[in-house]
């Protein structure tokens, strides 16, 4: 009787050699904690930023396909400048990342993506502390990316938030209808349609 081959389910992907640290945390505590908590298996190369993700054990031995997404994410987030604390949070059912290249919208001029990174974070920082409390999410800004952790419906009203903003919109406009999505928000289920 011969045994079939299956591929063993993982995910490549690299993070930028400056954050593996953050990754790898402390004594290993970081890829540990995550390791732990999903039961997966990530293989770090320090040199590269190369970052293999795989399930401890087979899915026919109980482990957990969706797992291998929950650390995909934690991983990016990670890299994407989250701290761990932050990007922990992806632990959680239905929460989600999101990730916005900037070079998406604006032509990738260095003048152009140094602009909208200043329009995003805002004087010391109040643009994206504004959009991180009106839509109760986690906002990064790293390099030419805005990644954005939360619920997916707030992740969706940050989005449009960020993109707004990345197309000129002026900051007053999307505050008004951050506030609004806020406002709507407390009321409990009666969410705007952004």
């Amino acid at each position: 009787m011969s045994a079939e081959f299956r591929p063993e389910p993982e995910f490549m992907l690299n993070i930028p050699r400056e954050r593996v640290g953050v990754l790898i945390g402390p004594q290993g505590s970081v890829k540990k904690r995550i390791e732990e908590a999903l039961g997966v298996v990530l293989e770090v190369d320090s040199g590269s930023g190369s970052v293999r993700i795989r399930l401890a054990r087979r899915p026919e031995e109980g482990g957990d396909p969706v797992a291998l997404f929950k650390a995909r994410d934690v991983v990016q987030a990670i890299g994407r400048g989250f701290s761990p604390e932050r990007a922990f949070r992806l632990f959680e059912d239905g929460v989600v990342l999101s990730v916005i290249d900037i070079a998406d919208y604006v032509k990738p001029s260095r003048n152009n993506l140094v602009r909208v990174r200043a329009r995003l974070i805002g004087r010391e920082g109040r643009t994206r502390r504004i959009i991180e409390e009106t839509t109760n999410t986690y906002v990064s800004i790293y390099g030419d990316t805005v990644a954005i952790i939360g619920e997916e419906e707030d992740v969706r009203a940050a989005e449009e938030a960020v993109i707004d903003l990345i197309n000129g919109a002026p900051h007053s406009a999307v505050y008004k209808k951050l506030n609004e999505y806020a406002r709507l928000r407390k009321l409990g289920g009666l969410r705007p349609r952004f």
